[in-house]
């Protein structure tokens, strides 16, 4: 089970907050919040809870600092440094800088990162358990965030399918779509030897079992899983073929449309997710701190 929560600000003031599941699939929203401000031992639990009973939650309002952002992370668990060293906030390394916004000609973050539906770092030998990401600055139009929950796909999965992937474990390598995502327009540098020692091929079960809730849910994405182990190659490419096409329906799925000062908090060991994109002159910038979760079983 995932540690939580270290150092829990037991004598911080309670706050009055709202959790507000939405009408879809997944997700709630936290109303009066305010995480500028610690969180007491009770208000933290609430917190938690809630997010591993809506998989995402959406703080609304939160005009908070990097460091805040980091702290309030960083009560989950130990945080993830992501591998493009050149698009992390300066002097807080903890936060990965997603933009389209250029300056002096030198992209400032990764430009519409997440054109497939992905699990954040799968591609680790300790996944994401969670992101947060908030927004700084909000096209006038565009940039919504899909989420899919991967534990209805699995539980409403063909039982073909289900018998298939049974017991089976899949290969995850960062580079998988690299190419692919560049011919998307996403400005991904090329990778220094070192950064690609990084992001070895890891690999995980196909399906896994929820460390805190004991829910089982796919753990395979169309962004970074490159096929399953132990099976003919043709055979792999059907049946991932088939699970990345039943696991995005739309049944399954929310559209976050961002709202100024957004802060999206959503689990990666439940949830998959895509970025709609937005008209590349139109300026979208946001702050991401990723929480390095369990290895997956």
């Amino acid at each position: 089970m995932s540690a939580v929560a270290t150092s829990l600000q037991t004598d911080a003031a309670p706050q009055r907050f709202s959790v507000r599941p939405f009408d879809a699939p997944l997700g709630a929203e936290v109303i009066g919040l305010d995480l500028s401000q610690p969180l007491n031992d009770s208000d933290f639990k609430r917190i938690h809870q809630a997010h591993l009973d809506h998989g995402l939650l959406v703080f609304r309002d939160q005009q908070i600092t990097p460091q805040e952002q980091i702290a309030f992370s960083r009560r989950f668990g130990e945080l993830q440094i992501h591998v493009l060293k050149q698009f992390l906030l300066a002097g807080h390394p903890e936060i990965f800088i997603i933009s389209n916004v250029v300056e002096d000609g030198k992209p400032l973050g990764l430009a519409d990162a997440g054109k497939f539906w992905h699990s954040d770092l799968s591609y680790k030998e300790l996944p994401s358990l969670g992101s947060m990401l908030r927004a700084i600055e909000l096209p006038s139009e565009g940039g919504d965030t899909l989420f899919a929950s991967q534990q209805l796909a699995y539980e409403t999965l063909p039982e073909h399918l289900k018998k298939a992937i049974e017991g089976r474990r899949a290969a995850h390598s960062y580079t998988a779509r690299y190419d692919d995502e560049v011919f998307a327009g996403v400005q991904r540098p090329k990778l220094t030897p070192a950064q690609l020692a990084e992001v070895k091929s890891v690999v995980h079960p196909v399906v896994r079992t929820h460390p805190e809730t004991g829910r089982k849910g796919l753990f395979v994405n169309e962004n970074f899983t490159t096929h399953i182990l132990d099976i003919p190659a043709d055979e792999s490419r059907q049946i991932l073929s088939e699970l990345f096409a039943h696991s995005a329906r739309p049944e399954f799925i929310y559209r976050h449309t961002w709202q100024p000062h957004d802060m999206l908090f959503w689990d990666n060991r439940a949830l998959i997710h895509l970025a709609a994109g937005c008209p590349q002159h139109l300026r979208r910038h946001m702050h991401r701190t990723t929480i390095q979760g369990d290895a997956p079983f």
